[in-house]
Formats: C-alpha cells, sequence, structure tokens
C-alpha cells in the first residue's frame, strides 16, 4: 500500500468545516454499506469519479476523487484510516488541495432509519484561502448538502423506497 508522505499533517483538523446531515429511511447498516460502496458514491458526488486506487475499500486503503468541471480539475486522495460498520467511517484527506479528516457517521433511529452526519475539516493552504472561506463556505455547505440529499434518495430507492 502506498502511504502518504505526511499523512500525520494531513490527519489533523484544519480551519474549513463543513457538515451535513440527514435522515435515510433505511437501516444503518444498509446505509454504512452503501457509503463504502466507493465507486458508487460517483453516482451522487456531481461531477465526480471515485476509485479505490490501492487496497480493497477497508482500512489502510487509499480513495482517490477526481471532480472535473469543464477544464479545471481537483484531485482528492484519501486514506480509509478507521471502519466502524455500521457506526463510523473516518478518512484522511491528503491531496495538494484537500487536506484534512473526515467523518461518516450512522446513528440508528427506530423504524429502520438512520441518522447521518458527513462532518470534513479543511486545512485551508494560504490567506488567501482564508479570507476566502467565509464566502466559499456556504457553497460548500450547499454542495455537500446536495450530495448527501442524493445519497439519501439513492440509498431510499434501492431499499424499497421512503417510509409511508
Amino acid at each position: 500500500m502506498a502511504a502518504a508522505e505526511d499523512l500525520g499533517s494531513a490527519a489533523a483538523p484544519g480551519g474549513g468545516e463543513v457538515t451535513a446531515r440527514a435522515i435515510v429511511r433505511a437501516p444503518a447498516a444498509v446505509v454504512f454499506a452503501a457509503f463504502v460502496d466507493w465507486e458508487r458514491q460517483s453516482q451522487w458526488i456531481p461531477f465526480t469519479r471515485v476509485r479505490v486506487v490501492d487496497g480493497d475499500g477497508g482500512e489502510g486503503s487509499e480513495v482517490e476523487a477526481v471532480t472535473a468541471v469543464g477544464p479545471a480539475v481537483l484531485r482528492d486522495r484519501m486514506r480509509v484510516v478507521r471502519l466502524d460498520p455500521p457506526y463510523e467511517v473516518r478518512v484522511v484527506h491528503f491531496g495538494r488541495v484537500l487536506r484534512g479528516p473526515g467523518v461518516f457517521r450512522c446513528t440508528p433511529m427506530r423504524d429502520d432509519r438512520t441518522q447521518i452526519v458527513l462532518h470534513e475539516w479543511f486545512h485551508l493552504p494560504s490567506s488567501v484561502t482564508r479570507v476566502l472561506w467565509p464566502v466559499a463556505w456556504p457553497v460548500s455547505k450547499l454542495s455537500l448538502a446536495q450530495a448527501l440529499s442524493r445519497f439519501v434518495r439513492n440509498v431510499e430507492a434501492e431499499h424499497g423506497g421512503p417510509a409511508r
């Protein structure tokens, strides 16, 4: 497995922070399994192709998400540092631009529902980025929330649809 040169520094929370939450009408085990199906994340993250580049997708694996909008390309490399099925996934983003830890949590609820929380902390690489973060944050939050909504719809559709 190819190790990140400085995963330790990337693992510390950075100054940029984004959180999204949702309720999924499916059991936690189903939700967790859908989230760690890395390649299928391409279905709900816009303009992005996700693939496992090293390992089996479990702890220690390297996952790459490449987002392309026109000529702009953002490569997000991450290491899966913890899997605690069906409750939690922890990753560390260690690319050139996106760096910092991320966590996806599933909390089982009554009636086969699951609360999910996706939380990302990013290092802001320059003083310009830190100044722009208050403007970029709402866009990042909206983008993450929309992606998570697509994830919820996909899981519920595959699990038999929303509960009535």
